[in-house]
């Protein structure tokens, strides 16, 4: 062998033992990153450190980070889906405080942000051996209901999916909602249940309330349990319900609620239009709901003696199922009187009403709540008077499922602690209907005249 055929070969060798040795400095390079955060705690997609990080491994963390990036772009536009279809579910507003948990957390933590949301967290925290703490950590570092909102993909990658429902559950406020997208999954109705069954069967705090197909995976949805709420508290109302942010300020000013009937209780009532400008308001609407209850002879009596306004400036509506009551208003000057046939569930049908003659009966199939949105959508300010009977009462829980609770300015209610059936109202008594009527944002006044 003469000396340039060995001179080649040397050389040769040494190159790709040079090639060798630098594929292994990048690849422990790579393999350092996750290795310095379990050693040290750092979160680095989410940009959080819980201790420290070693000299020297920020070049590395960067590109770790670019990597991830790159990987998990489309969980963007995947976390944007999910956010549009909560919003058109009306579970979830921009002003939620919100946090992403596992893999893409990054990503949909900048997804967030760019769709409005302001209070955004992210964690990237798969169960690992702690050499700080020297025991397996499973647990999110937040604390006990801090937040409104947690979206997570990571349950098919968990090695223990119990504890990542348990923790999400436990970092949701009471009313909050967590999202889980679970997948892939077949499109038949038959998979949703069972994505949502492991799901539903951990949660102790919680129920679902929402399953869907979602880009191949599953969107399971659930709602952490209110604690300590009254019976109106438990309806999810929209972040933009126009009455309770309007009367959110003024709610100090009404009236204290009386256990019993005070003397000239009018003159304590403190009327919404004493606190708001109700001139500039185009249309005002007076609802009246079992009007015939409280009909006599003097027309002026209807309306609230009291009043800052006068009742000649709203279109007024008497709602009611007796006929032979309501008919001598129909013609009064902007009275409307609509036909109820349900309220007459409340009270025995009165002898004297005639249905043979009567023009309004052949409609049995109107539409109550259909009406009332109708007529209160396009109105600027709206006035609702009713009694606490046993379809009034399932009216007003109507009216807050629906959000057209949220187009009521004003409310007087007349109440007793037993409904015409005999049971008790909704919350136990007269006193818990208004406090959780009051407390879910309804300006609302006792009203105790006949």
């Amino acid at each position: 062998m003469d000396f340039k055929t060995l001179k080649l070969m040397i050389f040769h060798g040494s190159l790709a033992r040079r090639v060798l040795l630098r594929a292994l400095m990048v690849i422990t390079a790579l393999s350092i990153v996750p290795l310095l955060q379990i050693i040290s705690g750092v979160d680095l997609e989410s940009g959080y450190s819980n201790s420290f990080i070693f000299p020297g491994t920020f070049a590395f963390s960067k590109a770790w980070g670019s990597f991830k990036m790159v990987q998990y772009g489309g969980n963007r536009n995947l976390t944007t889906s999910v956010v549009k279809e909560l919003m058109g579910k009306n579970m979830l507003n921009y002003s939620a405080k919100a946090l992403c948990v596992g893999e893409g957390s990054m990503s949909a933590v900048m997804a967030l942000k760019d769709l409005g949301f302001f209070d955004v967290h992210g964690v990237y925290r798969h169960p690992f051996f702690s050499l700080k703490h020297k025991k397996f950590i499973y647990e999110l570092d937040y604390e006990d209901k801090s937040y409104d909102f947690v979206l997570s993909r990571d349950l098919d990658k968990v090695s223990v999916p119990a504890l990542l429902v348990l923790e999400i559950e436990r970092v949701l406020k009471p009313g909050g909602i967590g999202a889980i997208l679970i997948g892939p999954t077949g499109s038949d109705p038959t998979s949703l249940i069972r994505s949502a069954t492991p799901v539903s069967s951990l949660l102790k705090a919680s129920i679902v309330v929402y399953v869907d197909h979602l880009n191949e995976l599953t969107l399971v949805v659930f709602e952490k349990k209110l604690e300590n709420v009254t019976y109106f508290e438990q309806y999810r109302l929209p972040a933009d319900c126009p009455s309770m942010t309007n009367n959110k300020a003024i709610m100090n000013h009404i009236e204290p609620l009386m256990e019993v009937k005070p003397m000239e209780f009018e003159e304590n009532i403190a009327y919404l239009p004493e606190f708001v400008n109700v001139s500039s308001k185009q249309r005002l609407v007076y609802i009246d709901i079992g009007a015939s209850e409280h009909m006599n002879s003097n027309v002026s009596s209807w309306f609230f003696p009291s009043y800052p306004l006068d009742h000649k400036a709203f279109d007024v509506y008497f709602v009611d199922h007796n006929i032979s009551v309501m008919l001598s208003y129909i013609k009064r000057p902007g009275i409307n009187f609509v036909y109820y046939p349900g309220l007459a569930e409340n009270r025995a049908t009165s002898s004297s009403t005639n249905r043979d003659s009567d023009p309004f009966l052949e409609d049995e199939g109107f539409d109550f709540q259909l009406w009332f949105k109708h007529t209160v959508q396009y109105a600027d300010y709206v006035v609702l008077k009713m009694n606490a009977g046993d379809v009034e009462l399932q009216l007003l829980s109507d009216l807050f499922e629906s959000g057209i609770i949220c187009f009521i300015d004003e409310l007087f209610l007349h109440c007793s602690d037993r409904t015409e059936s005999g049971q008790a109202v909704k919350g136990g008594d007269c006193m818990s209907l208004f406090k959780s009527l009051r407390r879910a944002g309804v300006y609302v006044h006792q009203w105790w005249g006949a």
